[in-house]
């Protein structure tokens, strides 16, 4: 995604706190059919986040799916539930559109791509700002989904041809927004949270996210 268009949060959130329940415990038991540990290829990989999402998410009315191209969302209709379309199968790309999803609130996801407008790759050093400044929130959002999955996460700045400086400005604001969601300054969306928790469950025995495992160093 590429939004340049700041919109309201989801407003049910909750403070960082990846404790599981004993809901969430038996949701994450009953879909588990293969063990995350034992999956060695990037498609195994995104079989297993597709099937134990679309279960997770299943009282939502919400599906995550394969695209073949760039990735969108299309809400839910009369007779399909509402769909996270991620890029070209990329694992990477399904946790960073769940990241904004998991920030909309209710009315924008009745919208067709959660009601973002876009600007194409080639943005000048004004709109890559507003840019980054809208991105901090689901690329720190998404680097907490990758480290429950054990995996590396990498900053996107989107804008190969463009202006816009290094990024490390943007670096040190995704890495403080994590902080703020362990501190309890911010707060984890409800749904990103639910997430955490589910994954943590599968992947690493429902040992909880710290902060300690989050270093600046590793967005360079």
């Amino acid at each position: 995604m590429h939004q340049l268009q700041p919109q309201p949060e989801v407003t049910t959130s909750l403070q960082f706190n990846t404790h599981s329940t004993s809901e969430n415990t038996l949701q994450a038991a009953d879909v588990q059919r293969l063990s995350w540990a034992n999956l060695q290829t990037e498609v195994q990989h995104v079989d297993w986040l597709i099937l134990h999402f679309n279960h997770w998410f299943s009282h939502l009315n919400v599906t995550l799916v394969r695209g073949d191209f760039e990735p969108e969302y299309f809400p839910a209709s009369e007779h399909s539930p509402a769909r996270i379309q991620f890029a070209h199968g990329f694992f990477n790309s399904a946790l960073h559109e769940i990241s904004h999803w998991s920030i909309a609130g209710e009315q924008r996801r009745l919208l067709p791509d959660l009601g973002y407008w876009y600007a194409p790759d080639g943005r000048t050093a004004e709109q890559q700002a507003l840019f980054e400044q809208v991105e901090i929130k689901p690329q720190a959002i998404e680097w907490l989904f990758s480290k429950a999955f054990g995996r590396k996460f990498r900053v996107s700045l989107d804008n190969l041809t463009g202006e816009g400086g290094d990024g490390s400005t943007f670096k040190d604001n995704v890495y403080a927004q994590v902080q703020d969601f362990f501190s309890g300054k911010a707060k984890l969306p409800r749904d990103a949270k639910h997430f955490i928790q589910c994954i943590c469950l599968c992947t690493r025995g429902g040992k909880t996210l710290q902060s300690t495992e989050f270093n600046r160093n590793d967005l360079d």
